[in-house]
């Protein structure tokens, strides 16, 4: 036993490692997502997060991937095969762009994604449901040396790995990563929220004369607050108005607002235009160009991550793999496709039957 194993924690509910461990479960850990790496301020929450506009645009620009269909092929003929429910609705209960949503949610966010396995077919072993789990509710506790997990607990409960399906991440998660720009837009946004509800800066109501009793200052606050709602007041002689404070021109609220929007949409890793946080030109010519670019650049990190996991032989055979089909998402205009089509017809690569197939233009 190494002197760092004497000092690492230990729980008494912590079971033994047994033979019958799956690797995509007990894997390596990166001690750089932790979030003991970004505590006190620079972690932000789920809720502030999804307090500012630019983060829940990103993250529903991000959620568009779970409305993609997923095929599984042979690798090596690239033929589509047959593939089980579990892949396309995971869980039985709800729509699979539901739970997908929620993984993609949790991707965003956080380093990992977790479900739990609901079922199993019986002579296969394969996953057959499963549901998500928070990624919020399920702890990670490492070896000593803090280079691997040793096991999960969700809600402070043993977990047994096999059990537990783990989409691990690219990096520490948007709440970390971006803790302090989500804080500093939550704030913002608070202050646009004041500003809306009491647009006038703070104001201080001054005695040009002797000092008031208690209860005369009691009773002329109470009567400035009742007239300050309407468009006039009136005050006497022995009592001046004076205003502190800034209005949002002076303290360029607006400015700060957008700039906060244009920083939050890099740290989300989606160009700025989708999150309209800079203006840009949607054309019938340019809209499928853009929709590459956010492919490439935005979803294909989270395409992999949940292609890969699901290829792996707890969902799939040996030989086959899972992949998002991009066909209608990157679908060309009618005559980009017709040019396309004529092409493939000419020199035998497709039928008139198949491009009506593919066309949806079968009776």
């Amino acid at each position: 036993m190494g002197l760092l194993d004497r000092f690492a924690s230990v729980k008494t509910n912590a079971p033994e490692n047994t033979s019958d461990v799956e690797a995509s479960s007990i894997a390596p850990y990166y001690s750089e997502t932790s979030s003991m790496f970004f505590s006190g301020f620079a972690q932000a929450t789920r809720a502030e997060a999804m307090s500012v506009p630019t983060v829940a645009r990103a993250l529903s620009v991000m959620q568009t991937i779970a409305s993609l269909p997923m095929k599984t092929r042979n690798i090596a003929t690239g033929e589509q095969v047959a593939q089980p429910r579990v892949i396309n609705q995971p869980d039985p209960r709800i729509a699979g762009t539901v739970f997908w949503s929620w993984i993609i949610s949790d991707l965003f966010f956080h380093p990992y994604a977790f479900a739990r396995v609901m079922e199993r077919y019986a002579d296969t072993g394969k996953i057959r449901a499963m549901e998500r789990i928070a990624a919020e509710r399920v702890t990670i506790t490492t070896t000593g040396m803090g280079y691997e997990v040793s096991y999960y607990t969700v809600d402070g409960q043993y977990i047994d790995p096999n059990e537990l399906v783990v989409f691990a991440g690219n990096d520490e998660g948007l709440l970390s990563r971006a803790g302090r720009t989500i804080r500093a837009a939550a704030a913002l946004e608070k202050a646009a929220m004041d500003f809306a509800i009491d647009p006038i800066p703070q104001m201080i109501l001054k005695s040009n004369g002797t000092s008031l009793p208690a209860d005369r200052v009691a009773k002329l606050l109470s009567a400035f607050g009742a007239r300050r709602k309407k468009s006039v007041v009136y005050l006497n002689a022995d009592v001046s108005m004076e205003t502190m404070g800034f209005d949002p021109k002076s303290i360029q609220l607006n400015e700060g607002r957008n700039y906060v929007s244009l920083e939050l949409s890099r740290a989300c890793g989606i160009p700025a235009y989708f999150t309209d946080s800079q203006q840009s030109s949607f054309t019938y010519s340019n809209a499928l160009d853009k929709r590459r670019d956010l492919v490439d650049f935005a979803f294909r990190n989270y395409m992999s991550i949940i292609e890969q996991r699901l290829s792996f032989q707890d969902f799939t055979s040996l030989g086959n793999e899972v992949k998002f089909d991009l066909d209608d998402f990157l679908r060309g205009n009618p005559h980009e496709r017709a040019q396309v089509y004529e092409i493939l017809n000419r020199i035998g690569a497709m039928s008139v039957e198949e491009i009506r197939e593919e066309e949806d233009m079968l009776l």
